[in-house]
């Protein structure tokens, strides 16, 4: 064999052997939200911060899906075929533990939420998916529900009494609004405006973003910023993937998910703000008794319906972190 046909032998049976970051560092992100939404801001934020500790790290976003649907990609974390996502609701179907956030008013504002990221319950929720070889690095911001109808303002779990509110197809959030008075009406989410409009329901329940979005203010008088319920965005590594890393780029990339987390948060916060000051001209907002609701949703907590899917344990630990009897 030649020199010039051993050495080339050589350096292909070297590549084999070397690991996976001395390869190639790409980091290839999944998330279903388009472009310009919430999730491609944190996620930009978050390219910024790891190419900037770590500038042989290619962090590539993929918005949309394009890598597949979110419950393929979150199946690919575990086998090795996807790096990352930023995941929402499709977690429950991996993680049921992640259904503790179907709980209603158990989060009053943003610091609690954070209050509850620093806490045994993540590390029960990390726990989750771990035996599904995924890594859970931060809860990051997705926002809080509010209710618009066009009877009346709703202040106290009273003011739900009679009013025909459409939810999801959720268990959980109708028997939560049927447990307040309210007549829950299951519609997809393309029937509601002109639900709305032809008075087949009287009311909906949204972030505001969406409610503004949908233009909902043109068919509803009233918005009461109840945060009824409270659905984080999950920032998950597949497991194969981050432990072909370097223990440093491993920590590297952990820390700075757990440390993006509070700027999120913050940015939940000042656009919120921004969308209610854009929506005063056109609908009522009001603020709600958070106490009185928390109070009347509690029996939910021990509802088999909520428990069966969270897990006794799950429930008791987050009630103890957020102070609820």
């Amino acid at each position: 064999m030649s020199v010039s046909l051993r050495l080339s032998a050589l350096a292909a049976s070297v590549a084999v052997f070397l690991p996976v970051a001395a390869q190639a560092q790409v980091l290839q992100i999944n998330s279903s939200l388009p472009e310009g939404s919430f999730a491609h801001a944190f996620l930009l934020e978050f390219q910024e911060r790891v190419e900037a500790e770590l500038p042989s790290m290619d962090v590539q976003i993929f918005m949309g899906n394009t890598l597949g649907s979110e419950e393929d990609v979150l199946q690919g974390l575990g086998f090795g075929t996807h790096h990352a996502s930023l995941s929402a609701s499709a977690v429950v179907q991996i993680n049921p533990r992640t259904a503790v956030f179907d709980l209603p008013y158990l989060f009053e504002n943003r610091d609690q939420v954070q209050d509850f990221a620093a806490s045994p319950a993540f590390d029960m929720l990390a726990e989750g998916f771990e035996g599904r070889g995924m890594v859970l690095a931060a809860l990051w911001d997705n926002g809080f529900r509010v209710i618009t109808n066009s009877v009346r303002p709703i202040v106290t779990p009273e003011d739900m009494n009679g009013l025909r509110i459409r939810t999801p197809t959720s268990r959980q959030r109708v028997a939560m609004f049927n447990t307040l008075g309210a007549n829950a009406t299951p519609l997809s989410f393309g029937e509601v405006y002109s639900g709305l409009d032809q008075g087949v329901i009287d009311g909906q329940e949204n972030p505001a973003q969406i409610a503004d979005s949908a233009r909902f203010y043109e068919v509803q008088d009233y918005m009461s910023l109840s945060n009824h319920v409270y659905l984080p965005t999950f920032m998950l590594f597949g497991e194969p993937w981050l432990n072909a890393q370097t223990p440093e780029v491993r920590e590297t990339l952990l820390r700075i998910a757990a440390e993006t987390a509070p700027w999120t948060f913050a940015w939940g916060d000042e656009t919120d703000a921004r969308i209610l000051e854009e929506l005063a001209d056109k609908i009522e907002i009001n603020e709600i008794d958070f106490d009185a609701f928390q109070a009347a949703a509690l029996p939910l907590y021990d509802d088999p319906l909520f428990v069966d899917a969270i897990g006794e344990d799950m429930i008791a630990v987050t009630r103890e972190v957020l102070g609820l009897e």
